[in-house]
């Protein structure tokens, strides 16, 4: 499923947001990221709204926010963790005057605006979870993928698709 959604990225994560598998697409987004956040486990909450991750890329990082501090407010009230209360409480927790739970356009699909390189790449996500009960492992996993919301973001994943590609049979970019 990764590999079939390049070259738009595509992350797996468990029940507390850590990382498992990532395809290619997300290469160009790792690479901005200051190192220590990629030390395993990479927790997708904290690569995301981390100051020093790519909390600093996203022009729309109120509303990122926003949609995040209800999903794992959801998350937390139907099944407890410590860990990923910590999380919330080191990345989410609302500040001073801020309501714990906000209204936001849209919870399904996650618009996102991203400003890099001079660039400014408009994509939105969605999140996929599996459940079945025969199976409980497919019950700790979810996906996010990232799709275009334009044709320039859509350029962009494209050329650095075609970049990494010539890159591997030792071409260069």
């Amino acid at each position: 499923m990764l590999r079939a959604h390049e070259p738009y990225p595509a992350i797996v994560f468990d029940r507390q947001w850590n990382i498992v598998l990532a395809n290619r697409g997300v290469e160009p987004f790792f690479a901005l990221v200051e190192p220590d956040l990629l030390r395993p486990p990479v927790n997708l909450l904290r690569l995301g709204l981390h100051p020093r991750g790519f909390a600093r890329l996203i022009v729309n990082l109120g509303d990122v926010r926003a949609v995040f501090r209800n999903r794992i407010a959801r998350q937390l009230a139907v099944a407890p963790d410590p860990a990923l209360a910590a999380i919330y409480e080191e990345l989410l927790a609302p500040g001073p005057g801020e309501p714990a739970e906000e209204r936001v356009g849209a919870d399904v699909v996650l618009p996102m605006i991203i400003r890099m390189d001079g660039r400014e790449l408009r994509l939105f996500s969605t999140i996929t979870t599996f459940g079945t009960p025969m199976d409980i492992t497919l019950d700790e996993v979810a996906i996010e993928s990232y799709y275009p919301a334009d044709a320039r973001t859509a350029a962009f994943f494209e050329e650095a698709d075609s970049g990494s590609r010539g890159q591997r049979r030792g071409g260069s970019m």
